[in-house]
């Protein structure tokens, strides 16, 4: 059983409740678990897609981030490195926060983050029932991908910032 703290819309924890993992409809309105993302950009411009398992929700679809929920007692920080070492076994010292926001459909608030790094491109470790396939893209070809293919387009207004800075 996966358990998780309960945080506000403004990003406190709420003292003496948690939550649990696959009792999602019971969360109260205004009360979120924990959710981090990290999109993973290479030092040569490239970023890192995923692919999801068949067995997941949206099959097969790649998604620009490494990430999961939070497990209680996690700090953000420590939860975004404790993914992107599960799903893709990069291990990094620091990430960049790129932003922080509650998504009540889900009663999930998102800590995202980027990892820049110079880890070998080829040394991507695939997490068992996550993901199936990675390969890394350009900031166009992410931004040419059609909605198809992606799972979200969060992380497509980054990406396109990024790419206007370094032109």
């Amino acid at each position: 059983m996966e358990i998780w703290d309960a945080y506000d819309s403004e990003f406190n924890i709420i003292e003496g409740m948690t939550l649990v993992r696959g009792e999602e409809s019971s969360i109260p309105r205004g009360v979120y678990h924990l959710v981090c993302n990290v999109l993973v950009k290479h030092t040569d411009g490239t970023y890192l897609l995923m692919q999801r398992d068949p067995g997941k929700a949206f099959p097969n679809k790649w998604e620009a981030t490494a990430g999961g929920s939070a497990l209680k007692g996690e700090t953000p920080m420590e939860a975004a490195l404790r993914e992107l070492r599960e799903e893709t076994g990069i291990i990094a010292d620091k990430l960049e926060e790129i932003r922080r926001f509650p998504w009540d459909p889900t009663h999930s608030f998102y800590a995202e983050y980027l990892c820049v790094t110079d880890w070998d491109k080829k040394n991507i470790t695939l997490q068992e029932g996550e993901t199936v396939d990675y390969k890394w893209v350009t900031a166009e070809e992410i931004l040419s991908m059609s909605p198809d293919e992606m799972i979200s387009d969060r992380m497509r207004p980054y990406i396109s910032d990024s790419l206007k800075k370094e032109q």
